[in-house]
């Protein structure tokens, strides 16, 4: 009886995610108390542990760069999935929900996500090294797909307020495809080396040699429980968030800070799984998972609210204020100076956390 109980705690990372989706279903849509509150909030984290464990199976099986690709697009469909499905509800709040949440995505991952990543590599290997080609390659995408998606509406002027007109929006869903497609294409086929970990005398890192590749069979289950984990993860998060609205609402702060925590809960499998590449001294990956997470996210949400939209009521506020568009603007730059040496040292991830930390609290105390 022992063993057996020993064998079920070893194999946790293939319950939770099982146990996450049958609690989603008893729960959602449903009003919950306090108890189940916390319960919900213990599974989400169980979930999202091992969420990361599957997604590193995976990335381990396939190698670099494939293996950030699995876990960023497959958390930002399901974010996708949950911001249509939260717009569908209705309600004053939902025209900003897609902006807000991609512009936090984008915060989150290219400020918050690139800052720890780089301190941590760089106090405990004295120097992050990455490749400066893929990793400028992935900022210009990201800067350009934010501009097109988030800057713009607000300077045009086809429809009244920060909005797109049709075939603004249609052409912007387009262009954000495309962006997405060639970056993926250039990633993993074409230009796959600048995508990949490199030794601190600029070789590439063609195999990781801390551990052999699970089987196929091994890689195919954990494909489909990170599937599992990851609607977990979204599900649950969205089943608390009436009551992070309650408490955001309580302590009398703007109702886009429920927004954050949301983003916040859903990008943490790729927050572990980035800083666990930087512990290793893989930066190069870390940085992979946090631009290809930002990408993902404006790539594919914006084709995605744009079809959703038609059959959606109601009006599509893309267009960010002017403090966010400050904001925006510096993280492009001091991301492309800390990109263009294809090293950082303590410095660059304190700046980049501080840029994340103005975000936070202006998202508090707009």
């Amino acid at each position: 009886m022992i063993i057996r109980f020993r064998s079920l705690v070893t194999q946790w990372t293939s319950l939770v995610p099982v146990i996450a989706v049958v609690l989603l279903a008893f729960t959602w849509g449903r009003d919950l108390s306090g108890v189940v509150v916390a319960l919900v909030t213990a599974v989400l984290a169980g979930a999202v542990l091992a969420a990361v464990h599957h997604a590193e199976v995976i990335a381990h099986r396939v190698g670099e760069p494939f293996g950030s690709l699995v876990l960023a697009v497959a958390v930002t469909i399901i974010e996708v999935a949950l911001i249509v499905t939260l717009m569908a509800d209705g309600g004053d709040k939902s025209s900003t929900l897609a902006r807000d949440t991609v512009f936090a995505a984008v915060m989150i991952t290219c400020n918050g996500i690139v800052g720890v990543c780089l301190l941590v590599a760089s106090l405990r290997h004295g120097l992050a090294v990455f490749n400066a080609e893929g990793t400028g390659a992935a900022l210009a995408t990201v800067a350009t797909l934010a501009t097109l998606s988030l800057v713009l509406p607000t300077f045009t002027t086809s429809k009244p307020g920060p909005e797109f007109s049709s075939a603004q929006l249609t052409f912007a869903a387009l262009a954000s495809l495309v962006l997405y497609g060639l970056f993926v294409t250039t990633q993993t086929v074409r230009h796959r080396d600048y995508f990949l970990p490199i030794t601190r005398q600029g070789e590439v890192i063609h195999v990781d040699d801390h551990a052999d590749a699970p089987s196929a069979r091994t890689a195919g289950i954990s494909v489909a429980l990170l599937g599992v984990a990851l609607i977990g993860v979204v599900g649950l998060a969205k089943g608390v968030s009436p009551t992070i609205e309650s408490g955001v609402e309580a302590a009398g702060m703007p109702a886009a800070v429920v927004g954050v925590i949301i983003a916040l809960l859903v990008l943490l499998p790729e927050t572990i799984a980035a800083l666990r590449s930087a512990r290793r001294d893989r930066v190069q990956t870390s940085l992979n998972l946090a631009l290809g997470s930002a990408m993902a996210s404006i790539g594919l949400t914006i084709p995605a609210v744009a079809l959703a939209s038609i059959w959606l009521s109601g009006p599509l506020v893309l267009g960010l204020g002017s403090t966010h568009m400050v904001l925006l603007a510096l993280t492009v730059v001091v991301s492309a100076l800390t990109v263009v040496p294809g090293r950082a040292t303590p410095l660059q991830g304190g700046v980049h956390l501080v840029l994340f930390a103005a975000y936070l609290e202006l998202a508090i105390n707009p």
